[in-house]
């Protein structure tokens, strides 16, 4: 597109707003005088640095002194290498064509899940996933039954609301909530998009302590949020309750809460939540993730139900992935107050549930046996690991998960990559906040041998 091809042509104003919007979204005005077009470009989202420029004035009669010559080509290079410029100086982005694109989706905001065994080369090496916090057993034989049994109809349409699912969710949580403080997703990640969804906006402003789950910042960005981090406290990686209520102000819509926290496993015991809670004004949602709080053993941990049996404002972010084995499937359940579930179920869609899912997760909250053998395994693995890890040049922490957070003292020692090469799939933690960490997930004994026989040939 041009802005003009000669002398004698006609200025339309519409023309030039396109062109603008083309070149780096600017506010574009023309003057007729004489010989000369005098176009006034003016970037509205120009920082200080600009401030003293009121405008930026492209005189094409002294650029193009032969006017019959010039052309779209010519003048368009020039306004487009200009602000070239200024994006690079002001982070204004410089799109390529006129679409009414957001701002505030800018690439910049992407989450990348670990990779698949799939898509793992090792050689003749025998491969662990220990990267993904999966169920080292598989998912309950009751869920698979049901799973197989409901993909017999796949051609059918899948139940309306996920009613059956909450229902089933309210007897698991032994009636103390009603169906409908229920809300179910595919996936725990959803529900957390679907919080923000329903509670963030431009402008508006969120809390998060990494190291944490990337996808907090991520996904309450593809909202145009504003992210306030208050990093947990080192070494321990406790929650920084005063710097939490320090950074809340009128605009404050969501904190991010875990326990245990995904990386570092640690949890917030029960006198910090209360002291936390109690502080928060009522305009701030706290929304805890509790996705592994089946693996937490310590005496002072809680979930969120005591608070929201209590009517506190809160949301709790579960999944079906990590103790249910049903990661493949992608369910994952919230609760809260009746209010909140409310207002935040206008978002939920018919058919919102596949069928297999929701008759595997029904099942799955049956199947108590099965939990008890994973959090068993998982716990006893856990506690073996530590003293063999104690051996070792490396600092951990101890986790009330089904992971460990790994730091070797040689910072460059690239641990997740040399590991990967021997057939040991972890997690680098970068992405999460901790960077020079790793991440791996307690798997079987077969698998955490293996883990432990490469770690101490590559740290030796």
């Amino acid at each position: 597109m041009g802005i003009i091809s000669s002398a004698s042509d006609t200025y339309h104003k519409e023309e030039y707003i396109n062109i603008s919007h083309t070149v780096s979204s600017v506010n574009c005005y023309s003057l007729q005088r004489g010989p000369q077009e005098i176009i006034f470009l003016s970037p509205p989202q120009a920082k200080p640095i600009f401030s003293n420029i009121p405008y930026l004035l492209l005189t094409t009669y002294n650029l193009f002194p032969n006017r019959q010559k010039f052309n779209y080509e010519a003048i368009e290079s020039v306004i487009t290498f200009i602000f070239q410029i200024i994006s690079k100086a002001t982070n204004m982005s410089t799109p390529t064509q006129s679409l009414p694109f957001k701002s505030f989706l800018n690439g910049k905001h992407t989450y990348k899940g670990g990779p698949g065994i799939d898509e793992v080369s090792t050689g003749n090496h025998k491969v662990f996933k220990l990267s993904s916090n999966e169920n080292p057993i598989g998912c309950s034989p009751k869920a698979l039954a049901a799973f197989k049994l409901a993909s017999d109809n796949l051609h059918i349409y899948p139940d309306r609301t996920p009613l059956r699912l909450q229902q089933a969710l309210s007897s698991y949580y032994q009636g103390k909530l009603t169906p409908s403080q229920f809300l179910v997703a595919n996936s725990g990640s959803e529900i957390l998009e679907l919080i923000l969804r329903g509670f963030l906006g431009e402008g508006l402003e969120y809390i998060y302590s990494p190291p944490c789950f990337s996808p907090y910042s991520m996904f309450a960005n593809w909202q145009g949020a504003i992210g306030k981090h208050v990093p947990l406290k080192k070494p321990t990686f406790q929650l920084d309750v005063q710097g939490i209520l320090e950074a809340v102000n009128a605009n404050t819509r969501i904190l991010f809460l875990t326990s245990p926290n995904n990386p570092t496993g640690t949890h917030i015991p029960q006198k910090t939540l209360i002291t936390l809670l109690e502080n928060l004004p009522e305009h701030v949602i706290p929304v805890l993730d509790e996705v592994y709080f089946h693996f937490a053993d310590a005496p002072d941990y809680t979930t969120a139900l005591p608070f929201i049996q209590e009517g506190r404002n809160l949301i709790a972010v579960n999944s079906f992935s990590k103790t249910y084995g049903l990661a493949a499937l992608r369910l994952g359940y919230g609760y809260t107050t009746p209010e909140i579930s409310q207002y935040l179920s206008q978002l939920i869609r018919p058919f919102f549930i596949n069928r297999p899912a929701m008759e595997a997760g029904i099942a799955a909250l049956s199947d108590q046996d099965f939990v008890r053998e994973t959090v068993a395994l998982v716990q006893q693995e856990r506690e073996r690991l530590y003293p063999i890890l104690d051996t070792l040049p490396l600092t951990y922490w101890k986790s009330q998960g089904n992971f460990i957070l790994i730091q070797p003292n040689n910072p460059n020692s690239a641990l997740e990559t040399r590991l990967m090469d021997k057939g040991i799939m972890v997690r680098g933690m970068s992405g999460f906040g901790a960077p020079g960490c790793i991440r791996v997930t307690i798997g079987t004994e077969e698998a955490n041998n293996a883990f432990l026989k490469e770690l101490g040939n590559l740290l030796a």
